[in-house]
């Protein structure tokens, strides 16, 4: 269990001031100029040293994105955009660092863009984000008034920090899909090569990072990278937020440390699962566009909830918005209502997803009512493989993979419903018979 010293966000549930005066009661802006004067290449080295990976779903690590960025400035500025478009089903937790803590992300955007070269930052705002985003705006203003960022701020590196609201569309939480609704056009992915690091917002090198992944650089240089790894396990170093919802008995965030056993993490801060731990019937270890893991001694029981004790169960950490399903869960229909999401969220722009999407989903509901045939079950799984990897950007995959899940766990029950409703429509048919 991670201890109150090693806490990076210590007003994740709003009870103190999210103001100014408030974040520098708990140590933000301390020593911003000693940080920033160690230069680009010490923070960036630092970052890497920390072991940080991406908190906003795929885990890729932080400090070796940002050296993706061009060393020297020529004539294209290097901007930082800072995904805030949380839209992933189960997860909630960039809201809170937004509305309870903003001033983390602003002084971790003032540091990644030193560490970038960049004089510039863009923080994208989901489009349902309304209380958040004047939260955050009023801490911007704050931090412009005591002089912590814009021109000639104290810390000698001018840095302008600005909120894009955005429309609310899913797709446009996919890095690229973001830049484009940045520059006024419609969400739709972008072809890569070329990587954002190259021709990102306005044909400028850009970095594209999760309001989460920045809030913790400034404690991370302040602390150091090697008090930051000794959190967790190796390759899965730190603190992390998790969302926990669904059928536990208090749906909370909390922060903990990577790593922690999902039994460990639900009980001592959700309450436990509703009915008690053998009630349990499946997870989504990281937001719905994760493979589920089902209950049991080769699932949940001895799941870590990390990168690397997802992957170990065929499904991935994500953003680690858990989902707890019990055992009065229809898992078929669950499913099947994940996939309706993807179906109205897909951007339209590549054919497997476009088309694939809505078959899935209309499979899926005549599997949960048994209207299907057995051969169907592999037919679901032959076409999640012939979209997932062969889209543009990685909506496919995500959308692909909780039905994976579902086929990879529970195939028996799918055709227990095709079973029940053939006898049934059998028995219904002889009745008929024999009234006739």
């Amino acid at each position: 269990m991670l201890a109150d010293k090693d806490r990076i966000f210590r007003n994740l549930y709003g009870r103190h001031d999210s103001g100014l005066k408030g974040a520098r009661m708990r140590g933000a802006w301390d020593g911003t100029k000693a940080i920033l004067e160690k230069g680009r290449e010490t923070i960036v080295n630092e970052v890497k040293a920390s072991g940080l990976r991406g908190r906003g779903g795929a885990g890729f690590p932080t400090g070796l994105k940002w050296s993706f960025m061009p060393k020297q400035i020529g004539e294209r500025p290097h901007y930082l955009v800072v995904n805030a478009d949380e839209s992933e089903p189960g997860t909630c937790k960039d809201r809170e660092i937004m509305r309870n803590d903003p001033h983390l992300l602003i002084e971790g955007c003032l540091i990644a863009g030193c560490a970038m070269g960049a004089h510039a930052g863009y923080i994208y705002v989901r489009g349902e984000f309304i209380r958040e985003r004047e939260r955050l705006q009023a801490a911007i203003d704050e931090a412009y008034e005591a002089k912590l960022i814009g021109k000639n701020n104290v810390h000698g590196w001018d840095f302008d920090l600005y909120v894009h609201h955005g429309a609310g569309a899913y797709i446009c939480g996919e890095e690229t899909a973001l830049l484009e609704s940045l520059e006024g056009k419609k969400g739709q992915p972008r072809l890569k090569p070329p990587f954002p690091a190259n021709v990102g917002l306005y044909g400028c090198p850009t970095t594209v990072q999760n309001v989460e992944s920045i809030s913790v650089v400034p404690d991370i240089m302040r602390r150091g990278a090697s008090w930051f790894a000794g959190i967790g396990r190796p390759n899965n170093t730190g603190t992390k937020l998790f969302c926990i919802s669904g059928h536990v008995n208090k749906s909370c965030n909390v922060e903990e440390t990577m790593g922690i056993p999902l039994r460990e993490l639900l009980e001592k801060h959700a309450g436990g699962v509703r009915g008690g731990w053998d009630n349990l019937l499946a997870v989504i270890p990281g937001g719905s566009s994760m493979p589920l893991i089902p209950a049991g001694e080769t699932g949940c029981d001895d799941l870590l909830m990390d990168f690397d004790g997802c992957a170990k169960h065929k499904s991935a950490l994500g953003t680690a918005g858990v989902v707890v399903m019990d055992k009065s869960t229809d898992i078929i229909r669950a499913m099947a209502r994940i996939s309706y999401f993807y179906k109205h969220e897909s951007c339209g722009q590549c054919t497997p997803c476009r088309e694939g999407m809505g078959w899935m989903w209309r499979v899926l509901m005549r599997m949960a009512e048994g209207r299907a045939q057995k051969k169907e079950v592999d037919m679901l799984w032959d076409v999640t493989k012939q979209i997932e990897g062969h889209t543009i950007c990685a909506f496919g995959d995500g959308a692909a993979w909780p039905v994976q899940g579902l086929l990879r766990h529970f195939r028996p029950e799918i055709e227990r419903r095709i079973d029940q409703y053939t006898r049934n429509a059998d028995a219904h048919g002889a009745v008929r018979e024999a009234a006739e």
